[in-house]
């Protein structure tokens, strides 16, 4: 076995060629993603293409996977977190999975580096989060599972909604609400799930208004989202404020709603939740 470790240099690893990118700068997509296909795995691949439901008529049907575990996915992401929005859209229009995941990481990246104090209220910062936001709503379709709405949206789009923008509060509202009325199932996730990063903040009016609005929605992964967000709310926020939401809302929840809601209640408290 022929084993060389030189960074970009090719190695034979039992038979498989793979090129040795570790700790070297990623500058183009074309870099990137061909130095993610050499990381793939085919038997994880067929594993994470059951996992992630892309068989005929499943949530994901069609989608391609390399077989990239999340923490390696993350280590590409260190490479190239400063690929420039033209070739990040370049990875989003990948058939990979692994590859889109790569490219919406790479902008929580970037959005989380004009995130901090001292940036909150600099204007050449509000204007990239705004461009940023407005790049990863255009390709929010991109996102088309639930791994790759959950790992982006609310660092993305939650944090948006908790920091200075051009846009009013109200605004930013209408946006959300745009995503809640989509007939898409990935961008109403994420009008759901965006909702984790005020929660973290101790706001719980995005929370509410849109898991009412997806109350009877008929999808599982949906009634999955607004149980969690309202499980989060109870614990971040008010147990109060959720046995309220419940008091009004319990009778017709979705069940895979209402145990996700109650998931950390005693188990008194959630028989009685159940039994409404």
């Amino acid at each position: 076995m022929l084993l060389r470790k030189s960074s970009g240099s090719p190695c034979i690893l039992s038979g498989r060629v793979v090129v040795a990118n570790k700790g070297k700068v990623l500058t183009t997509a074309e870099q990137v993603i061909a130095h993610m296909q050499s990381l793939g795995n085919e038997h994880q691949a067929l594993h994470l293409m059951r996992f992630f439901k892309t068989g005929k008529g499943d949530y994901g049907e069609g989608d391609k996977f390399l077989g990239i575990k999340v923490p390696e996915t993350r280590k590409v992401v260190a490479q190239c977190k400063s690929l420039p929005l033209s070739d990040v859209e370049k990875l989003l229009a990948s058939k990979w999975h692994e590859v889109r995941l790569c490219g919406l990481l790479v902008l929580v990246a970037q959005f989380d580096s004009i995130c901090s104090n001292r940036l909150l209220d600099d204007e050449n910062a509000i204007i990239r989060r705004d461009t940023i936001v407005d790049f990863y709503l255009n390709h929010a379709r991109s996102a088309n599972n639930w791994d790759l709405v959950d790992l982006s949206v609310y660092k993305i789009l939650g944090r948006w909604l908790m920091v200075p923008s051009a846009l009013s509060d109200a605004q930013k509202l209408e946006t959300i609400d745009r995503l809640a009325a989509s007939d898409n199932l990935w961008e109403q996730r994420m009008s759901m799930v965006c909702t984790m990063e005020p929660l973290k903040q101790g706001e719980p009016s995005f929370t509410l208004r849109y898991a009412e609005w997806h109350l009877h929605h008929t999808h599982d992964l949906m009634h999955k989202a607004v149980g969690w967000m309202l499980r989060e709310m109870g614990k971040r926020v008010s147990l109060d404020l959720l046995r309220d939401f419940l008091q009004h809302h319990a009778h017709e929840m979705p069940r895979t709603m209402l145990r996700y809601a109650i998931e950390l209640m005693s188990a008194e408290e959630r028989k009685l939740w159940l039994m409404k």
